[in-house]
């Protein structure tokens, strides 16, 4: 089984800024409720310390994503640029972790629905209609108790460890709110296939939205080196031509309370329910700038290079 070393363990603390007094929780102790505490705790500082991106794909001179648990501890841990990841990368580092520390954690396919994608109001994508699987999560089980892991969805993904529990509904950010229902989907032929689905709700007058489904059924690492394959490589995967970094902001209460997005040549900062927009870049040098000023992710010279003539390229 995949692990880290306690001295990988100390420098991934170090790398999400976990105060030292919470480095002193066990979470092998018999206590559930203390061990999803500190899983909760744990969550919100990967989230905060930890990006959603696909910088690889676009400012690199190989264009591919590893994720292979060693390397992606050497690329968002180890690196001295605060790198992050898109889900595969981000849910394995995460899921490592957690089994470090003695959680008992399945990693499970997930499919994403169309309507949250982010091309999907230029596009009408109303869904809901889930594309093949695309996704990864993790489930932790806290005595008879299983959880909705996920810190690798950008600023819809649930915040907190969620129950896997019918309707069970919960507060994510702002004016969001979460659910989890258990039924089948729209595309499935038998009716008899019932999935978890993950929806998300902006206002309690509006609608909700299924954001993505996920199985029971464990996913081995090979079966996510072909999701990260077609995801890294195919040109009807959105990560190939756009460019995404987000991360979410907590307060003092380690509390998540917005978040900052970087897309494309735009970049926000989401407060509450309350968005602005901060920067409109004319140029790679500003994407790139930015990158470093609100990130603290510098883009090397050779790498700068890597995005040039493509179609992500802000010309």
């Amino acid at each position: 089984m995949a692990s880290y070393s306690p001295e990988q363990l100390h420098r991934y603390f170090d790398r999400v800024g976990l105060p030292q007094i919470y480095r002193q929780s066990s979470v092998a102790q018999k206590d559930e409720q203390l061990s999803l505490q500190f899983l909760e705790l744990l969550q919100r500082y990967q989230l905060a310390a930890v990006p959603f991106e696909n910088l690889n794909l676009h400012y690199s001179t190989h264009r591919t994503i590893s994720i292979d648990y060693e390397q992606v501890f050497d690329k968002i841990v180890d690196n001295k640029s605060r790198r992050g990841g898109y889900c595969m990368e981000n849910n394995t580092l995460f899921g490592t972790v957690l089994r470090t520390l003695g959680y008992d954690v399945t990693s499970v396919g997930g499919r994403v629905n169309e309507a949250v994608q982010p091309m999907s109001a230029s596009k009408s994508w109303k869904g809901p209609k889930y594309s093949g699987w695309n996704h990864m999560v993790n489930v932790v089980t806290i005595g008879e108790q299983k959880y909705l892991i996920d810190v690798g969805f950008g600023s819809n993904g649930p915040h907190q460890p969620v129950s896997l529990v019918e309707n069970f509904e919960f507060h994510n950010t702002g004016d969001q709110c979460g659910r989890l229902v258990h039924a089948p989907i729209a595309q499935h032929t038998s009716k008899g296939q019932y999935v978890w689905q993950y929806e998300i709700r902006n206002g309690a007058e509006n609608a909700w939205t299924p954001a993505y489904c996920f199985t029971g059924t464990e996913f081995i690492p090979e079966d996510f080196e072909i999701i990260n394959y077609y995801m890294s490589t195919n040109r009807a995967s959105w990560f190939t031509f756009h460019v995404v970094c987000v991360q979410m902001i907590i307060d003092e209460n380690n509390e998540v309370v917005g978040d900052l997005t970087l897309f494309n040549n735009t970049l926000k900062r989401r407060n509450g329910a309350t968005s602005e927009v901060l920067e409109s870049f004319k140029s790679e040098e500003e994407r790139v700038a930015a990158l470093e000023k609100y990130f603290q992710i510098c883009v090397s010279r050779a790498d700068k290079e890597g995005i040039r003539y493509t179609v992500s390229e802000i010309l």
